[in-house]
């Protein structure tokens, strides 16, 4: 099979699948997700043989998926060959019903991907930090933010965990693209260490609510409820839960994690920890409801909880007269 390029190896800060990889060929298997890295540097005289590879891997793709990706405008790139970008477009046309865009060049096509993802972990990191100063205040940042947005123009972002492929990671390969031409990227920066400290900050609210209620903290039973880095998908790529884990099982706590959507196996194989599909019958000292799975936001809560008790809303999805604390 036909080779693909990798790019080169991304900062290690960003985890498990920080490093860009060389792979031989494309499987798409149902229940399977290539982790590809971006396209990098082209080779001058290459470029028809990999739009070649592109259209007869995207082709497979589409031909398995029998769908339609609606909403997206997919950013395509120029080839010089004329022939091959009309079939590149048309492949991408045939799936996305929002229509295709052509960048004028590969540079410009990947500054756009990147920027994308950059521009959303910024806002997010922004409502981050006013859910940190409004906690101290004592004001309901979710109170706040859909005060504010009777304004036509503000955006309307919500605080929470910011993990994945995708807006964790695109930053990084922003930053280390700036310092490789002599600039030191500051709000991208800030950006990511403000995100990136997310799941200790809820640990530590837990803990901190859990005193306040006099609940002892060791040997207590914690259960987070979902553990992929979105709602409805079973992708662990990159979870920001296993931070709350972890900053968890420093208290020495007993911990169960349950996500009726992720592969406990790949949890065990990437992170070490585990996790169950099946939900756990005992009850629990403090809940922290992490992932909105539809499924999760069908559960009885009360039930798995016991009379003196702390439940932490991370996504601002339950009733706030049930819960302790949210951001």
């Amino acid at each position: 099979m036909k080779k693909i390029i990798s790019t080169p190896k991304a900062p290690a800060a960003i985890g498990p699948y920080s490093q860009a990889i060389e792979v031989n060929g494309l499987l798409f298997t149902s229940g399977v997700i290539p982790i590809v890295p971006s396209t990098g540097e082209l080779v001058e005289g290459d470029i028809e043989a990999q739009a070649e590879q592109a259209i007869g891997n995207l082709a497979a793709l589409i031909e398995a998926a029998g769908a339609k990706i609606e909403n997206t405008i997919k950013t395509t790139v120029f080839i010089k060959n004329m022939d091959d970008f009309t079939k590149v477009n048309e492949i991408y046309a045939s799936v996305i019903t929002a229509g295709t865009h052509l960048a004028p060049s590969i540079k410009v096509a990947e500054a756009a991907k990147v920027i994308e993802n950059s521009q959303r972990d910024i806002n997010i990191a922004f409502v981050n930090e006013l859910s940190k100063i409004f906690n101290k205040m004592g004001i309901d940042t979710q109170e706040v933010l859909e005060a504010a947005s009777t304004k036509w123009n503000f955006l309307p972002f919500k605080p929470g965990l910011v993990g994945g492929h995708c807006i964790g990671v695109d930053p990084y390969y922003l930053a280390q693209c700036a310092q490789r031409h002599g600039y030191n990227p500051e709000i991208i920066l800030a950006g990511r260490r403000m995100n990136d400290g997310m799941g200790e900050y809820v640990a530590n609210e837990v803990i901190k609510l859990m005193l306040k209620k006099g609940i002892q903290v060791l040997s207590s039973n914690i259960l987070i409820l979902g553990f992929t880095f979105k709602e409805n998908c079973p992708d662990v790529r990159n979870t920001k839960v296993i931070d709350i884990y972890k900053a968890l099982k420093s208290y020495n706590l007993n911990i169960s994690v349950y996500d009726p959507w992720a592969n406990p196996e790949i949890a065990k194989r990437e992170y070490g920890i585990e996790i169950t599909n099946e939900l756990p019958e005992s009850k629990f000292d403090a809940l922290i409801f992490a992932v909105a799975h539809d499924k999760l936001k069908e559960l009885e809560i009360d039930k798995l909880l016991n009379q003196r008790h702390v439940l932490y809303d991370v996504k601002g999805c339950l009733q706030k007269e049930i819960i302790d604390g949210r951001l």
